[in-house]
């Protein structure tokens, strides 16, 4: 039910975004009316997205689940497969960010050891 009410409310302020811009006006029946739809075919949307995760024998919905489901849309697929290029190649970045801290932590500890080791010996040498 609030799901329901998020999206008529965001309808809503679509509706009301291009009424300025175009300078027509949407009746609230409209409005009712669009958000019913948007809701409906969010449903079929995620029906189908877990079917094609299923039909992978996959538990987890996947960008190329996201990508089929968009298929018929040309513009909508290319925006999709941008986006998802953008959070992959951030997603790399940081895992490299990551890997270089996590090395350097490594070198810091080994030279670390070393001193350490270093100091031992020469404490031992000298007993």
């Amino acid at each position: 039910q609030r799901l329901k009410a998020a999206v008529h409310y965001t309808v809503g302020c679509l509706c009301q975004d291009v009424a300025e811009d175009k300078d027509v006006q949407f009746s609230k029946q409209t409005i009712a009316a669009i958000s019913e739809i948007t809701f409906r075919q969010c449903e079929t949307f995620a029906k189908d997205l877990e079917m094609f995760a299923r039909h992978a024998k996959r538990s987890t919905v996947t960008t190329e689940d996201v990508k089929l489901l968009a298929r018929r849309s040309s513009s909508l697929l290319k925006y999709i497969t941008q986006k998802s290029e953008e959070i992959a190649s951030s997603n790399m970045e940081q895992k490299e960010k990551k890997k270089k801290k996590s090395n350097a932590a490594k070198e810091r500890r080994t030279s670390g050891e070393q001193e350490a080791a270093a100091t031992e010996s020469e404490d031992s040498n000298m007993a």
